[in-house]
């Protein structure tokens, strides 16, 4: 059961699912309802609201209708959706996915979408845990398949038929936005259900289980020679030093070759500032990623000039233990590896790609880069990722896109991607951490004008600086505020 309460399924059977269903009462044809008569309808074919609630006008977040619903498009799913319908509607939907191995139906993750008007739609991704890192119930088949890819299609389709019921006409606009695995979610449905939204951003995307690899061989590498936070930050302001980084961040960080031998202690010399031969080759592995036998990543590469942020998602220091458990990997065990005796924590570039083969990640990945029946009917897709991720790889994006663009070149007019120096995972970092990718699509879809540029800003700071679409990097013009998107280019 959710920690808010919402949908309490505990014992629920299937059968007792779909009697409830076929006992909710439907409204009367062309009639429009008032927020409290919602509850209890009937949604969709296979839906129910279980409540709906007029929530006042607070701290910046306008009145609307809240409702809370399930979906059982199967025997055996249970998706959990939440609807925020705002009293001053602009007339467009904002859909948003979850992260880590969570769905995510909260208030605050509603908030800014509700502040600009829109009829906001989430979900608890098909299972009513709220841990990022847990993921025991993917022993459920069906809700492996709606968190991999049908809890945000059946939100959306819901989402849009509770619209039509309640403010009496159809959106204009159907959006999605997603970060992480909702980066991941936001690329399914580009790929599977391209009717479902007329413009899509996807930041740092879990699109593949090489993150989960990436994070158990990251783990592997500092293991017998560990670095503690002080000396991750020791090593930053040596890349940043030799690479450029005057702004506490570097502006595009594959462009540094540093190598850690340069601050690598000689013989009898105090480690107090310098690092030892064994750390440096564990630096070097980490910068350099590590190759499955079939060419593609076992463990993405990790950027430099990102170094200080990196215990946030590896197990760096000396005895530190995982708290991701390997980015949920440890749960997945059964599925990836069925009876064979794996040891996760040694996992070897050659079970990564046993592990890839398997059902679940044909199930789960969001790796198909041919969107052009999404991009055929005029859908945007908006890529955006941090360069200091020690997450999910900004090249693993990068890559994406590359494929997307290779594989169907009618599409990649479609299709922008964003890179957001200094920033780590979804936000954070010193860099610019909050791109404005909905503005930027909301003028793509309906004005027509393609991305030239994104702001970003700081989430605590004066930056204001433009992001350009990739491979183009901004660049101070010499004159002018140097927080004024207006003197930079894009070259």
């Amino acid at each position: 059961m959710r920690k808010s309460g919402f949908i309490a399924r505990a014992g629920m059977g299937t059968a007792l699912s779909m009697c409830l269903l076929a006992a909710a009462p439907a409204l009367a044809q062309g009639a429009k309802p008032g927020c409290e008569a919602l509850a209890g309808t009937a949604l969709g074919d296979h839906g129910k609201i279980e409540s709906s609630v007029t929530v006042a006008a607070k701290d910046g977040t306008p009145s609307y209708c809240e409702v809370k619903a399930w979906l059982t498009p199967v025997a055996g799913s249970h998706i959990g959706v939440v609807y925020r319908l705002p009293d001053q509607w602009n007339g467009k939907i904002l859909g948003s996915g979850g992260g880590g191995w969570a769905g995510n139906v909260t208030l605050m993750a509603a908030q800014p979408g509700l502040a600009r008007g829109y009829a906001t739609a989430q979900t608890d991704g098909g299972h009513p845990g709220t841990s990022v890192w847990d993921n025991e119930w993917v022993a459920s088949p069906e809700a492996v398949k709606d968190f991999s890819y049908r809890a945000i299609h059946e939100m959306t389709v819901a989402s849009k038929q509770l619209v039509r019921l309640y403010y009496g006409r159809e959106q204009a606009h159907t959006y999605y936005q997603g970060c992480s695995t909702g980066g991941r979610m936001g690329l399914m449905e580009a790929q599977r259900f391209p009717t479902d939204y007329d413009g899509i951003i996807a930041g740092a995307p879990v699109y593949s289980l090489q993150v989960q690899t990436s994070s158990l061989l990251r783990n592997k590498m500092f293991a017998g020679s560990g670095l503690t936070n002080e000396q991750l930050a020791f090593v930053q302001a040596a890349v940043l030093s030799a690479c450029g980084g005057t702004q506490g961040y570097l502006n595009n960080p594959r462009k540094c070759s540093w190598d850690p031998k340069v601050i690598t202690c000689k013989a009898g010399a105090s480690a107090g500032g310098c690092i030892t031969p064994e750390q440096a080759v564990a630096m070097r592995t980490a910068y350099a990623g590590i190759r499955a036998p079939d060419g593609t990543w076992a463990a993405f590469p990790l950027m430099r000039g990102g170094e200080a942020g990196w215990s946030r998602f590896i197990a760096t220091a000396p005895g530190a233990k995982d708290v991701t458990r390997g980015g949920g990997m440890l749960g997945l065990k059964p599925l990836l590896f069925a009876n064979a005796d794996i040891d996760l924590v040694n996992l070897t570039p050659q079970e990564v790609m046993v592990a890839r083969s398997s059902e679940f990640a044909k199930t789960y990945e969001a790796t198909n880069p041919d969107i052009s029946a999404f991009a055929g009917r005029g859908g945007k897709l908006i890529l955006w990722h941090g360069e200091s991720d020690p997450g999910p790889s900004p090249i693993g994006t990068i890559e994406y896109y590359q494929a997307v663009t290779k594989a169907s070149p009618a599409a990649a007019g479609n299709v922008r991607l964003f890179m957001a120096p200094g920033t780590e995972h979804c936000g954070g970092g010193p860099g610019l951490n909050r791109p404005d990718t909905l503005t930027a699509l909301e003028q793509w879809v309906e004005q027509g004008q393609a991305p030239a540029m994104v702001v970003a800003t700081h989430d605590s700071g004066p930056i204001r600086r433009p992001l350009c679409p990739f491979p183009a990097e901004a660049s101070y013009s010499g004159t002018g505020d140097v927080n004024d998107p207006k003197a930079y280019r894009c070259s």
